[in-house]
């Protein structure tokens, strides 16, 4: 069998056959900024200043190796959902008795809780997004990565936060109508700014892919089928009636953090929910190890959507075999059109500030096998 695929669409909006998730290890210039900043000794206004001429590289080195579409490196965040959380009114940051608990790992213990009516007023990502607006230019398209609104639901009732959401919210219908609503707001501003590409990360769907995560979190006889209605209703209400020139799409994780990993297990028993029904536009998928399962689920992607398949992983530095990445992209084709198919990392290189176990030298190694892959497959 042929290693490239013939006749393939050119691809002029995202995902593009060479893509990326969205985060990037913290360069030491601002990880030092921030613990001065913890420290009182500089400002914010001075954190700032680093972070921005951090992002101009970054920026310039996106464009260099030839992505068509850039973030900012989520280099403004301490995580890649709860900044984003933290944003909107009616949130407050919380510290927990616990963190997040991840292979072998505990994350540091910060949450999102409910405190108010949520709604969405001046979110400081407008801001960030306008700058990198401004550094991506004509050339490239300017990502916004954001937090699925399926994800912050599952923040609001993790763990003791779900105790406050009765003083706020007794019908439950309209937590789900107010998070909907404040998230399509924010859709809406990023695209008054420029926007063209919004990106929701999403852990939700991974989570349910887990059996393991199922016995030990929610016990037995709970309706898995029931959570991803409600999933899917809080995603698609945020899509609804979005500008036609706006694309929208899906990262589904598995967790990444300091290069470990939450949940495993195969695509299946979401795929007719998530990979069938989600108003989006294309999904980034974790395919970098055994723990994804096979591509036999991507037979339920419905009409035209793409799948972005993360082959490449971001959690070490070692080079994967070009080969073996061609011939696993060719099985997924027996399942999904070629025409229909990208090649990225699994996930981004640092969903929090902590950063995978790679060099930044490694990194864009990984970026550039990517490259070299996607054009030797779709010329």
């Amino acid at each position: 069998m042929s290693s490239t695929f013939a006749n393939t669409t050119k691809k002029t909006r995202a995902p593009f056959r060479f893509d990326m998730v969205g985060s990037f290890l913290r360069p030491q210039a601002i990880k030092e900024a921030r613990e001065q900043l913890a420290a009182g000794a500089i400002t914010a206004e001075e954190l700032t200043r680093v972070e921005d001429e951090e992002i101009r590289k970054l920026v310039a080195k996106q464009k260099e190796i030839g992505l068509k579409a850039v973030t900012d490196g989520e280099f403004r965040r301490s995580y890649w959902h709860l900044d984003f959380f933290w944003g909107f009114d009616g949130v407050e940051h919380v510290m927990m008795q616990h963190g997040y608990f991840f292979h072998g790992e505990e994350t540091r213990a910060d949450s999102a809780r409910i405190s108010g009516k949520i709604r969405f007023s001046n979110h400081p990502f407008l801001a960030h997004y306008s700058f990198l607006k401004q550094l991506a230019g004509d050339e490239v398209i300017a990502r916004q990565t954001i937090p699925a609104p399926a994800q912050f639901f599952a923040e609001l009732v993790r763990g003791e936060n779900e105790q406050e959401i009765g003083k706020c919210y007794p019908d439950r219908n309209e937590l789900y109508k107010d998070i909907s609503t404040a998230y399509r707001q924010a859709i809406l501003a990023f695209y008054e700014l420029g926007c063209r590409n919004i990106q929701l990360d999403d852990c939700t769907w991974g989570m349910l892919c887990d059996k393991t995560f199922w016995s030990t979190m929610v016990g037995e006889g709970y309706d898995v089928q029931e959570l991803q209605n409600l999933y899917l209703r809080l995603n698609n209400e945020a899509l609804r009636d979005l500008p036609a020139d706006l694309t929208v799409t899906t990262h589904v994780c598995r967790g990444n953090y300091h290069s470990t990993w939450a949940t495993s297990g195969g695509y299946d028993p979401v795929a007719p929910t998530l990979l069938g029904l989600e108003q989006v536009s294309a999904y980034y998928l974790e395919y970098d190890t055994e723990r994804a399962g096979d591509f036999a689920p991507l037979k339920e992607v419905s009409g035209d959507k793409q799948v972005v398949l993360g082959l490449v992983s971001s959690k070490t530095g070692q080079l994967e075999d070009k080969e073996q990445i061609i011939a696993r992209i060719q099985e997924a084709a027996r399942y999904i059109p070629a025409d229909r198919l990208c090649l990225s990392p699994q996930c981004g290189f640092a969903s929090t500030e902590e950063g995978n176990i790679l060099s930044e030298e490694e990194q864009w190694a990984k970026l550039i096998l990517v490259k070299e892959i996607a054009e030797e497959v779709w010329k």
